[in-house]
C-alpha cells in the first residue's frame, strides 16, 4: 500500500444522487457530497491514487424478498420493488467500477437502523454527537455514507 492511500470513502448508493463521504485517515478530515454516477465516476478517479478503500453499502446482500406488508396496495409495493432493485443495480454498478479502475472496496450490509430519525435513520443531531464538527448541513444519503467511514 502507498503511504499516500489515506483515503476511505463510504457511498450510500441511489439512482439519482448517491451519499459520498471521504475521510482522510491520516488528518482526520473528511467532506460530504451527493454525487450522480457519472459524477461519482470522476470522483473517484480523480482521487484514485489516494483511496485506501471505498465502502460500499450493499442492501443487495441482505436476502429479504418481502418489501411489502398486509396492509399496502399492489401498486405500492410494486413500486417500492422497483425502486430497490434499481438502487441495487447502481451499488453493483459502482462495485463493477471499482474492479474496472482497480480500486480496493468491500461491500457492506446496511446498518442496523437503531436510530432516532424516520425509519430509524440517523438524525442530523445524532451524528454531530458522533462527529463534532460536523457539517451543519447534510442529508440523509450523505449521514449515511459517513457512517460507512468510521
Amino acid at each position: 500500500m502507498n503511504s499516500l492511500q489515506n483515503l476511505v470513502i463510504g457511498i450510500d448508493p441511489d439512482v439519482s444522487k448517491s451519499g459520498v463521504a471521504c475521510i482522510d485517515k491520516k488528518t482526520k478530515t473528511f467532506e460530504l457530497k451527493t454525487l450522480t454516477f457519472f459524477e461519482l465516476f470522476d470522483y473517484l478517479e480523480l482521487h484514485k491514487e489516494f483511496i485506501k478503500e471505498v465502502r460500499i453499502e450493499a442492501s443487495w446482500l441482505i436476502k429479504k424478498t418481502n418489501w411489502h406488508s398486509n396492509n399496502m396496495g399492489t401498486g405500492v409495493a410494486s413500486r417500492i420493488g422497483s425502486k430497490t432493485g434499481a438502487n441495487h443495480e447502481v451499488g453493483r454498478k459502482i462495485v463493477e467500477m471499482c474492479i474496472h479502475k482497480d480500486i480496493p472496496f468491500v461491500q457492506v450490509k446496511p446498518l442496523k437502523k437503531h436510530w432516532k430519525g424516520a425509519n430509524g435513520k440517523i438524525t442530523h443531531k445524532e451524528i454531530e454527537m458522533i462527529a463534532p464538527g460536523f457539517p451543519k448541513k447534510s442529508n440523509q444519503e450523505q449521514r449515511d455514507a459517513f457512517l460507512l467511514i468510521l
